[in-house]
């Protein structure tokens, strides 16, 4: 599966973006796709994900209450919803799916995903 990410853009402190993660090769029926950001000198850090079939969603504390994942099975697309953006959220942003179902426990570990995104980057300005 390819996965092309895209809706990255430059946005001020208090704003919104939706990112989108499309999928080519094969249909997000099962297992997970995760969002994942990198910021400058730092390590990739898990943002939010949601697993199949169930639809069920995982945040990371800094993005709970800000930032939705969801996804439209018809157009194979996950979609990353940020509001209330703030300057530490500048990062790249990637996703990142996994043909198989991992356990909740998995979810954040970027090892647990075998086909990344090429990332969108976000930059908040204050």
């Amino acid at each position: 599966v390819q996965l092309q990410a895209s809706g990255g853009g430059l946005v001020q402190s208090g704003g919104s973006l939706r990112l989108s993660c499309a999928a080519s090769g094969r249909t997000f029926s099962k297992g997970a796709v995760g969002w994942f950001r990198q910021a400058p000198g730092k390590e990739r850090e898990f943002v939010q994900a949601i697993r199949w079939p169930d639809h069920s969603t995982y945040s990371a504390d800094s993005a709970k209450g800000r930032f939705t994942i969801s996804r439209d099975n018809g157009k194979n697309t996950v979609y990353l919803h940020m509001n209330n953006l703030k300057p530490e959220d500048t990062a790249v942003y990637y996703c990142a799916a996994s043909a198989r179902r991992p356990i909740t426990s998995a979810l954040p570990n970027p090892r647990t995903y075998t086909n990344w995104g090429q990332g969108t980057l976000v930059t908040v300005s204050s």
